[in-house]
């Protein structure tokens, strides 16, 4: 009995100091775990180092397939990042049309720009800029006329021809930084239509045979009539037309326009007259008409 008792005392002994490292629930001095081929860090006193998975050629592409992956996927959202959708969609914008210029638009704009330098129009926005005022608005047409027929059967001057005019004329005066007329300003001229009802019973069949200022000769020897004043005239034309021919003619411009005047204009009273068709055989489509500057 005392030799099986010693004997279980040394098993026991034996047990107890070999046992931890034969076996058991801790972790040993080597051990690692692991989880679908990716190393987990193993803790006890101290951490211990990662280990990096091993550059395997199925590694490299499930690493590139999740690559392309992020990369579609911050193409998508960096856009919405950058872009307002909120108030897009509270305010809608529309989208310009852009109409390519053509040849012939591009040559006006060239032609308005070299008329406005040699009319001083930038000058005048410049000075009037440099005191702080803006350059005059408003102004409208204005005037009336009897509509009379010579003696030949030409029709003379409408209230339509006049207010034409007129409205054309101050739109120019506007758009070139010049005070426009009063619109009661504008006045029906009775000698400068007899003037022109005398070029147009000219019995020549050229229209522009009795054309000309004061001094002109008809083609059946009547001296001259009426009043002179700028003259203008043509196929197709209006009291619109001729108010911008009248513009773009530097001699006239500088007649009828006065751009050089830069004070009040109400003491200012712009005449005008047109007739409509001629003797022989003018259409009522051909039109002539004179204007002058003068006072009221």
């Amino acid at each position: 009995m005392k030799r099986f008792a010693l004997l279980t005392v040394l098993v026991t002994a034996v047990l107890t100091l070999l046992l931890p490292f034969v076996g058991g629930s801790g972790p040993g001095i080597d051990a690692s775990a692991s989880a679908s081929g990716s190393a987990i860090p193993v803790f006890a006193s101290s951490p211990t180092t990662v280990i990096a998975p091993s550059a395997s050629a199925s590694n490299l592409a499930v690493f590139s397939g999740r690559n392309s992956v992020l990369t579609s996927s911050q193409k998508k959202v960096v856009p919405n990042l950058t872009v307002d959708t909120e108030h897009l969609a509270q305010k809608p914008v529309p989208i310009p049309v852009v109409v390519p210029p053509t040849a012939s638009t591009q040559k006006s704009a060239v032609s308005t720009q070299k008329s406005a330098a040699a009319s001083g129009t930038v000058q005048r926005r410049a000075a009037a800029a440099a005191v702080g005022v803006s350059c005059p608005t408003g102004g409208a047409g204005g005037g009336s006329a009897p509509g009379r027929t010579s003696v030949g059967g030409v029709s003379g001057t409408t209230t339509s021809d006049i207010q034409s005019f007129s409205a054309k004329y101050n739109a120019i005066r506007i758009a070139n930084c010049l005070q426009p007329i009063p619109a009661a300003n504008f006045r029906y001229d009775a000698c400068m239509e007899q003037r022109l009802f005398w070029i147009a019973e000219d019995p020549s069949t050229d229209p522009s045979s009795a054309w000309g200022h004061i001094g002109s000769v008809r083609s059946d020897g009547v001296p001259s009539v009426g009043c002179d004043g700028n003259l203008a005239g043509g196929s197709g034309n209006t009291g619109a037309t001729v108010a911008q021919k009248w513009w773009d003619s530097l001699p006239h411009r500088a007649s009828l326009y006065r751009p050089t005047v830069t004070g009040s204009t109400a003491g200012v009273c712009i005449y005008f007259a047109m007739t409509h068709g001629g003797i022989p055989n003018d259409p009522s489509s051909f039109t002539r008409a004179a204007a002058r500057w003068g006072g009221c």
